[in-house]
């Protein structure tokens, strides 16, 4: 069984390797959507792969470093692109979580999927 739990923040961040004349160069915002997906067997007493309220207090403390932050300030997001974000909320969330995927969405049409 698969589950999805789905979290969003306001963050700032630059792209600082790009070239200087592309626009996401610039400091600029996004209303990002994170999802994480888990999978594993359903627990018969539970009913649950993973209770919702423990997803949500593993992933507070990384979401309280994000929400109204620059991103570039971040330690280890450097240089905070989709990718990087889903790879940093991975190695962070993984240890913890039968995590399969992490979604990063800068805009509903742009986002970064990474399952390890």
């Amino acid at each position: 069984m698969k589950v999805t739990q789905a979290f969003s923040f306001e963050a700032a961040h630059r792209l600082p390797n790009v070239p200087a004349s592309h626009r996401c160069h610039r400091m600029h915002g996004h209303s990002y959507r994170i999802e994480l997906t888990l999978e594993g067997p359903v627990d018969r007493e539970s009913g649950f792969v993973v209770d919702f309220f423990d997803v949500e207090d593993v992933f507070a403390p990384l979401l309280a470093q994000l929400d109204h932050h620059c991103l570039n300030e971040v330690e280890g997001l450097n240089n905070p692109t989709a990718e990087n974000i889903a790879v940093w909320i991975w190695n962070r969330v993984r240890p913890l979580l039968p995590l399969t995927a992490v979604v990063v969405y800068e805009t509903p049409n742009c986002w970064a999927e990474y399952n390890g």
